[in-house]
């Protein structure tokens, strides 16, 4: 038995479609069961909440795999649920990491991920960690901006980078659940080819038909906001962290 946390993200939900794929036994660990609609009836819905870990015995019950996701930039989810797991008699975690661990120093954004990454390996259970690097589904993020007619900010200009479908991930990711061979195994996951900003939007505006501008983002801010429409995460550590310094 198999449970899922981020069963209904861009990555888990492929990751459900593959696992149904595989006529194998799991569960979704979900805090509204409405955000699983859609899915595939064979996922069983365990309802819970991460911020809440009384909730993960009952989902662990029973389960001998982990597939372990965590939003935000805390430690707390993935401490407390490694925990329940060791507990429960799980005996594998693949953690949903990222490829921003790489580099010395390691990038702000990369800094949590090596901390969950140190807490899985901690606890003595086989594990792969997966690091996927940028997502195919965050160009998603210009959307409004090209439906509005507005020009896309460019903070990187030549830089490149391979984006990765997240249906590739989940298939890895259910492959390393299933099959043997692949404890204590970091996989990083890229596409197949390397592109800059510019060229992305040169491929997304032969698709749709007419023109994107693209325009090199002139400041920190704007640079920050072309890849967090949203907010940017806080510094971290942040100040509640529990992490040791």
């Amino acid at each position: 038995m198999i449970l899922l946390t981020g069963a209904t993200g861009n990555i888990g939900r492929e990751l459900v479609h593959a696992l149904a794929a595989r006529d194998v036994e799991f569960r979704i660990f979900v805090r509204d069961p409405r955000r699983a609609d859609g899915l595939p009836e064979r996922a069983r819905r365990v309802v819970g909440d991460l911020d809440d870990p009384n909730t993960y015995a009952p989902a662990l019950d029973g389960a001998d795999r982990l597939f372990l996701l965590v939003p935000g930039i805390g430690l707390d989810h993935t401490r407390d649920m490694v925990a329940a797991a060791r507990a429960a008699g799980v005996g594998r975690i693949v953690l949903l990491s990222s490829y921003n661990v790489m580099g010395d120093p390691i990038p702000a954004m990369g800094r949590w991920h090596h901390e969950r990454e140190s807490i899985v390996r901690a606890a003595g259970l086989p594990y792969t960690i997966l690091r996927p690097g940028g997502l195919m589904t965050n160009a998603l993020e210009w959307a409004p901006v090209i439906r509005a007619g507005g020009a896309v900010d460019d903070p990187t200009g030549p830089g490149r980078y391979a984006p990765v479908d997240p249906g590739d991930i989940a298939a890895v990711a259910a492959m390393t659940l299933t099959e043997d061979g692949h404890d204590g195994m970091e996989y990083y996951l890229t596409g197949d080819e390397t592109f800059t900003i510019a060229e992305q939007i040169a491929v997304i505006a032969a698709a749709i038909g007419r023109d994107i501008d693209v325009r090199e983002a002139a400041t920190p801010e704007q640079a920050v906001a072309s890849r967090y429409p949203h907010g940017a995460p806080r510094p971290w550590p942040p100040q509640s962290s529990k992490a040791s310094p």
